[in-house]
Order: structure tokens, then sequence, then C-alpha cells
């Protein structure tokens, strides 16, 4: 069969399939037109979704899966609309709205035809700056713009950052190569919104405003050095004043975050070590006059101890009261090797594993440049010109407090090589003294993450099923939790994992509680003497989980009770989302929005005006808004108007059923277009763990995902999710116990096909596929993506992907065994897919790609060799130079399209693919894939040109 006539079939016309005596079974759907690859390639989503700081403006990007994207910005009351065109969809468009919602800013870009053209010609693809006015609808656009960045919340300037002639290839990035050979430098654009004028400033490295938008600071970086240095420009009175100058190279250029002071790295090469060596220049006191300038040499007479320099890896960061400044020490590098150059095959090249080492050689080579890049954390104070060392070798790694003088070190040395065996971290924590980087033991073996309080006076850690808490100063130790009758460990986490924590949603702002969940539950829990207060009330009473505290201010540093807070909610067996409002002092939620629909909320950071999207299985989530109580609400967005010209599903049902441990369950059952009582659908059943909560996920039409929900449902499947639970030692099993009962309800319902269900799943859910298919023959047709077949093997193999052994996540993770092969052999073989390969009837696909760095590509190899020795119906698709999953284009479009030939052949009735009844000789491959080669879509349709519509006249 042709690729076009296979293309007609499968995406255009539809197939019935084969008539049913006395029953009434689901077929293509008619009349709306099935999904075309023109309705795939021109499919729309909504990124950089904008809501304006004071509520008055909505921007979005609208973006097809293919083609040319446009930017959308409209009042969030009235008509007033302005529309552009952005080009290419892949890049991105850095859409930002002014806090004082004056301005507007974007990136556009050549159109995808346009930018595949020039990338054909090897020539650059470069944004073009955007600036909308948005009261008026004034346009004005910069050629050649990497960057945009307003001076400020309310900004009165705009800097646009161009591209550098040449890539920089100097000492910036790793600090150790020479800085000759390129630079970063560019023109910068610096426009004034007001008058409309432009001052170009050229070869600017770095540059940024500080956050009062009074001063922009840059870097100057040549590629020969000469003039390198730091300015500034107090933008009120046009005065530029030289910050330093060096020939050098200037690096980190860093503003704090709560007033105005800067800091810069300064290299010097040491050519002699082939090496950068880096000082810090810091500027106070910003005012009219100009700033006072400290300088830290990074060399002994600052501090810095021997063999030891200043890292350029790190990030500079200031402290609150601007008093510290926090930076990274790193080895210098040894001087260069003068003997001989090693000659053409005399260096070896091996890897040396050995039996004690914490990390895998494997792990060591994927962590590599992190750990080529590692720095010791220092506090530089300014007054003082000292610089103290806070972390070394027995504590390497040390987090600073939000504010104060306080550190948290972990040393986590005795513990690396078992947390790399069992999955179990543990480190002892130490608080570190940032005045003088002395440090006292806190907790022993501790084995969750701590938190600090916003005022960087003590810290919280969870213990044994409790939180508990101590004064960074010292002082005794406190349980918060303990005499609430609440639960604040993970109880429904099946791993082989002992109380894990449910983690905080935050401090209070004044840092006197924290803000725990119980799953359910939100509760106010002091820090010193006082009860526990339950914020929300119902949640574990109605089964409500109570999840995540909107917060529109970006630099809150904690929750606010004593204002109305605002959060989500999700009913766990109900699906319906919702959000509601906390007010002071009054436990309990006013509930402003409840829908049978998957809801994100938003709301402006000035202004009592909220935006959200509603969505399900079968409604796009556009976006909403209103205001107050949220009543009313205004439509925001319209993006896939076209869907209701094309099959689509007829909803999605919330499937119960009862686990063969006796489990209570659910699984989401998505219905095939068409669908009315009394038909019966061709079904494909996806497992991965728990999946119900996808009931209200819409699924975005395209033709690289491999089992879209929505392709399939418009082309008359069913698709049925079902969750996974586990008994520990048996998570083959578990999918047995859970998958069929699941099933069975599914087929209660009226709608699934009890002779036409096929099975498929990836990773985890490919080991559940493979497995499953060896204990029942339920399935007409399977296929398995990456799967583990063999458990034992497995357990001892490598997850290349992150270089550790596959140990930890068999014995704490995902595998859920209570201990390695050795000690439980029964368990592995008995949930080895592997060990029961003579019993597997169902028609299998194997996808597994050669370098897969997570599931061993051998796993689907011998998988697929027994079974081929026992005359099993079974074929293997690899992809090669593919790793765990799929991230050529082409491969994902042909996988998912021979995933549906496979399934319209065995759930329709449809003629087996020729590539799967008889396979394709390798001299023939090449003829095969071009026979398949799909025309290119219809383009869609360019994004409309820049318009401003005006309100309608009343």
């Amino acid at each position: 069969m042709s690729y076009r006539h296979l293309l007609l079939t499968l995406l255009t016309l539809g197939v019935a399939a084969p008539a049913a005596a006395q029953d009434t079974v689901a077929t293509a759907p008619e009349g709306p037109r099935q999904l075309t690859r023109e309705d795939l390639a021109g499919w729309k989503t909504i990124r950089n979704a904008s809501l304006s700081a004071d509520g008055r403006w909505f921007g979005h990007v609208l973006a097809p899966n293919e083609g040319d994207a446009e930017v959308i910005l409209r009042t969030t009351t009235g008509e007033t609309e302005h529309r552009f065109p952005v080009g290419d969809v892949t890049q991105q468009n850095g859409l930002t709205i002014t806090r004082d919602g004056a301005w507007a800013a974007f990136l556009a870009w050549p159109t995808a035809a346009e930018a595949k053209k020039l990338r054909k010609d090897r020539k650059p693809v470069q944004g073009t700056a955007t600036l909308v006015a948005l009261g008026t609808g004034e346009v004005r656009r910069f050629e050649k713009v990497r960057r945009i960045s307003f001076a400020g919340d309310r900004p009165g300037w705009v800097a646009l950052h161009g591209y550098p002639d040449a890539p920089a290839t100097g000492a910036g990035a790793a600090g150790g190569a020479s800085p000759g050979g390129g630079t970063s430098g560019a023109t910068l654009l610096l426009h004034d919104l007001a008058r409309n004028a432009t001052l170009s400033i050229g070869d600017v490295g770095e540059f940024g405003f500080d956050d009062r938008g009074e001063w922009l600071a840059w870097t100057v970086d040549t590629k020969d050095r000469l003039t390198n240095g730091v300015q500034f420009r107090h933008l009120a009175s046009d005065a530029v004043r030289p910050g330093d100058f060096a020939k050098a190279v200037y690096r980190r250029l860093t503003w704090a975050d709560s007033g105005r002071a800067l800091a810069v790295m300064r290299g010097i090469p040491d050519t002699a070590r082939a090496d950068t060596l880096f000082a810090v220049v810091a500027w106070t006191s910003f005012g009219p006059q100009g700033p006072v300038r400290h300088e830290m040499r990074g060399d002994s007479a600052a501090g810095v101890p021997p063999g030891l320099k200043v890292s350029p890896d790190r990030v500079l960061r200031w402290s609150d009261d601007l008093a510290t400044l926090s930076l990274g020490l790193r080895e210098t590098n040894p001087p260069k090797d003068r003997g001989p150059a090693w000659g053409d095959d005399e260096k070896p090249v091996v890897e040396i594993w050995h039996g004690r080492e914490p990390r895998l050689q494997p792990m060591q080579k994927v962590q590599e440049n992190a750990d080529k890049s590692f720095s010791w954390l220092a506090v530089w104070h300014l007054a003082q010109q000292r610089l103290v060392r806070l972390a070394d070798e027995e504590v390497r790694d040390v987090q600073l407090a939000p504010t104060g003088h306080w550190a948290v070190g972990f040393d986590q040395r005795a513990y690396e090589l078992e947390g790399n065996l069992t999955g179990r971290r543990y480190r002892d924590v130490y608080v570190v003294d940032q005045r003088d980087g002395t440090r006292r033991l806190a907790l022993t073996k501790a084995g969750t993450t701590l938190t600090m309080s916003p005022d960087g006076e003590r810290f919280a850690w969870f213990e044994d099923g409790h939180w508990l808490t101590q004064s960074f100063a010292g002082g005794p130790v406190r349980n918060m939790t303990d005499g609430i009758s609440a639960i604040f460990w993970d109880e429904e986490n099946d791993r082989n994992v002992d109380k894990p924590a449910r983690f905080p949603l935050g401090w209070t702002d004044d840092s006197r509680a924290l803000v725990l969940t119980d799953g359910w539950d939100l509760w106010r829990v002091p820090v010193a003497a006082g009860t526990a207060t339950n914020l929300t009330v119902n949640g574990k009473r109605d089964g409500l989980r109570y999840r995540q505290i909107v917060q529109p201010d970006p630099r809150a540093r904690g929750i606010d009770l004593g204002k109305p807070v605002e959060l989500h909610f999700y009913g766990e067996r109900t699906k319906r989302e919702g959000f509601g409002r906390i007010q002071p002092g009054r436990p309990g939620v006013t509930v402003l929005l409840s829908d049978d629909a998957q809801l994100r909320v938003t709301r402006a950071r000035d202004a009592a005006r909220h935006a959200w999207t509603r969505g399900t299985f079968v409604d796009f989530p556009d976006w909403w808004t209103a205001t107050g109580s949220l009543t009313a609400p205004t439509r925001l967005t319209d993006a896939n108007p076209q869907q209701r010209e094309v099959a689509w599903s007829a909803g999605a049902r919330l499937v119960d059923y009862v686990s063969a441990r006796g489990d209570t369950l659910q699984a989401a059952l998505f219905l095939p277009a068409g669908w009315t009582p009394g038909m019966r659908a061709p079904t494909v059943v996806y497992i991965y763990e728990k999946l119900s909560q996808s009931l209200h996920q819409y699924a975005i039409p395209n033709e690289t995902r491999y089992l879209n929900p929505s392709v399939y449902t418009s082309r008359g499947y069913a698709i049925l999710m079902p969750d996974i639970t586990y008994t520990l030692n048996d998570p083959g099993m578990s999918a047995v116990w859970t998958v069929l009962p699941a099933l069975d309800a599914a087929v209660a319902t009226g709608v699934v096909d009890p002779e036409r269900v096929g099975l498929q799943g990836h990773s985890w859910g490919g080991y559940q596929t493979a497995f499953l298919v060896t204990q029942t023959d339920r399935f007409k047709g399977a296929i398995a993506g990456a799967p583990l077949t063999d458990m034992i093997s497995m357990y001892s193999s490598v997850y290349w992907n992150s270089g550790s052994a596959n140990q930890p996540i068999f014995v704490s993770s995902q595998g859920r065994f209570l201990g390695n092969y050795i000690d439980h052999a029964d368990a592995y073989l008995r949930n080895s897919p592997n060990r029961f390969a003579q019993r597997v009837t169902t028609p299998l696909i194997i996808m597994h790609n050669d370098k897969d760095g997570a599931v061993d590509f051998n796993q689907g190899v011998t998988y697929f060799n027994t079974l081929r020795e026992l005359g099993k119906e079974v074929v293997m698709l690899s992809y090669p130079g593919e790793n765990h999953g799929l991230a050529k284009r082409a491969n994902q479009v042909d996988y998912a399209t021979r995933m549906q030939e496979f399934f319209d052949a065995k759930l329709r009735g449809m003629t087996e693919p020729e590539w799967y009844r008889v396979g394709v000789p390798r001299l023939q491959l090449d003829q095969h894939l071009r026979a398949r080669r799909p025309p290119p879509p219809t383009p869609p349709a360019t994004a409309a040109p820049d318009t401003t519509v005006a309100p309608a006249s009343p």
C-alpha cells in the first residue's frame, strides 16, 4: 500500500471495524471529519501567558505545532486587542509586560520557512525586538536583538542587546582557558521610552539595571581586552561613570536584590598555568554622585587559602544588608605539563572501577563537568575586607540562610556509598557561622532536606514522621507536630521507604510557623509554644487535597496569613478542581471556583483580578478572567475554534473499580468521537502507575505523541488509563492485580469492546506491558516501549543517563523490592517477563533504542530473541542513536504511525502492514522509508498582520 493511500485511510476517511453479529460496535465516526495532517500541524498551544501587574492587560503567544506563531495582547475589559506575527514557532519570544502596564516587549523571528532556509545556508537566525505601547498601540522595532530588559518595574528605559560578531570562546565560562580568541561583546541599544530616542553602546558583554531602574551597569568585552571594564549610567542625569578598567575579562555582573549594590569578577590570564585568576570588585551606596568601590584581590592577601582561587562558575550573591558577598573558591590549575606529548596510540584509554568508590565511574563521567566547576562557598565581609571560607573537604555543601549570618552545611561522606547502593540518602548536618566559619554538628545521619526560616534564625527538618525545629544559635529542639492528630508523612506512598516526608508549602512571612500539609489539609504549625491550626478544615473530611498557594508577588519570602490567602484544591475521588480563599483568623475555605475540569489560576500582582484556564479532555484550556469573587468571567482566548469542525471525543468518564488485592481505585476512560450508548469501541489501555488524575487533561493533537488520546478518539478508539498500586516485592503482579480489574470495570460501562483491546506502555509502563502479556491473553495486541524484561540483570546494570547503578531504583524507588535479588530471588524471578515468555500469546511490538541510557538495550534484545526462538508473534523497532525516548521528530512520527497501523490491524481488522507482516530486509529499508515518506502538510494560515482593534462605540 502506498503511503499516500495509507495516509488517506488513516487520517481522513477512517476504517469501519468488521461488523459483529447482534451487537453494535463503534466505527470510525461519521459526520465531522477526522483529524488530518494539516489539523495536526496547525493545532495551537498558548505559551507565555502573562497577566499584567495592574490586571488591565493579558498577553500570550499563540503557537501552532508547526509553522509561525503570533503574539496577542488584549485588555481584560473591553475589546482592544493587538496581534503580531512572530515567526518560527520553535523560537522563544520572551513576552514581557511592564509592571505599570504601559509597555509590552517580545522577540519576533523569521518565518519557519525563512528560518529553515537560513539554517540550510548556514546563516544565523536572529530576532527582532518589538516594543508595544499598550495604551496607544504604537509599535517600535529593533532588528538583530537577542535580549530585552526593562529598567525596573515602571521603566522609562529599555535595553536591547544585540549579537556578537563571533562566539565567545574565552575564560569566562570555565575559568581555565585563555580569554583570547573571541568576545561576547555586542552592541547594546538603550532606548528612552518617553522620548523615543536610542543610544548605542558598543562591545557590551553583560548588563543589568538595578531593581529601582535608576542605574544601568555593563561590562565592556573586546577581543584584545585593552578597553575592557565596567561602566555605570545614571539614567535620570544621563551621566556615565567608569567603574573599573583593566586588560581583563569581566564576568558575573550581579546587582543586589534588595538594594543598590553591584559586584563583578575581573579575570587576568595566567599563561603559565593556562588559567585565569579572578578578583572581585564591588560597589555600594549608589547615589547621584556615584557609588563606593571595594575590591577583593583573589590571592592570599585577601584571605584566599593557598592553592585556591576565586571561581567564575559560582554566581555572586549579596546579603540582604549588603554587608557580605558570597562567592566560590576552587583549585588553581597546575602548571603546564612540560613533558613530551603523547605519540599516536601511545596513551592508554582506560577506566578503573573500584568497589569502594562511593560513585561509580559512569556517574563520575556524567558529573565530570559539575565536578570540574565545583567551588567551595566563601563569604566576603566588605567592611572588614575579610574572606571567610565556609565549605571544605569535610563539609562540601553549604547553603546560606535567607537572611542573617548563618548557613547550613552537609557532610555525606560516611553515607554516600550506602546511598548509591540503596537510594536512602543520609547526611550529617552542621550549623555554620558566616562571621568566622565555625560550625557545630546539629544532626547526625539526617535523611531529609532542611528548610530555613525567612528571617534566617532557625531551621526545621523531618524525622520519623514529625517536623522538628531549632534555632541556629542552638538551644532546645522542639517537636512541632507532636500531639497533632494529623499525619505529616506520605502514608499513601507504596514504595519501600519508611515514612516519607510531605514537604511544607512554606514558612509564614514572620517566621513564626510552618505551613504543613497532611496530604489533605493545610496546617499552621508554630515553631515555638502554641496550638496548631487547621487552616482549610474540610480537606480530609471531604476528600479534597489543598496543594498550592497562589503567590502573586515573586519576591515574597513567606506566606502572609495576615492577608487573604488563595489556594488551589483537587478532589481525589471526584477529580474536580477548585480555587478558594482563606480569610485571616478564620479557618475554612471560601470556594471561588469549582468545576469538573483542570484549573490553573493566577492573580495580578497589584490588583484584584484573576485569570485562569479551564480545561477538560474535550475543552482546550483557554483563559478566562474576572475580578473579586470570580463571577461573570470574560473569555480571553479561543485558541482552536477549528475543533468544532472535526470529529472529537464524546467526553471522559471516571471508572471506579477494586483491585484483586482489595484496593479501591479509579481509571480515566476517554470516549471515542460519535460514541452513543450501546456502541462498543476498540480500546487501547495505556499504563504507568497512577493515571486517573489525567481525566481532565486536554491532549494537544499532533503527529509526534506516540499514543495521542485526542487523535485516537477522533478515529473511533476509546482510551483507558487505570491506576496501579503496588505490593512490595511484586511490581509485575501488581499490574496484573490492578489493570485487569480496571479493564473489567471499563467493559461493564458498555463502552469497551472486550474482543478489541490493545495495551501500550513505555519505560516502567513498558515493563508492565511486557509482563502483563505473560499473564493474560485479554489483549489482541501490545506495544512495550523500552521495557525492563529481566529484573535480575537489570538490578545490577547501570542507569547510564545518570551514571548510577540501578540498585537504588529497585530497592527504594520504582522497583519496590525489599532488597537485592540474592535475598529476594523468588520475587525477582516471578516478576521478570522473560521467565514466562513461553506463555505469551499476544502479538507484541517492542520499541527499544541502542543508546537507551535508562533501560539497557539488551533488555529489549534478549526478550525479543527469547520470543523469536519460541515462535511468538513479535517485532522489535529500534531507532539507532536514540536514547530512552525519541528526540528526532521524524522518528517520533514514524513510531506513532507504526503504532497506529498495528492497532488498526489488531483491533479494527485492517490489513496488516507489510513491514509488520513480513519485515523489511536491510537492503530494502531505504526504499521502504521513501515509500512511506509523508508529503508536507498544507501550511496553516499565516499569522494575522499587526492589527489594533479598538473597542466598539457605545
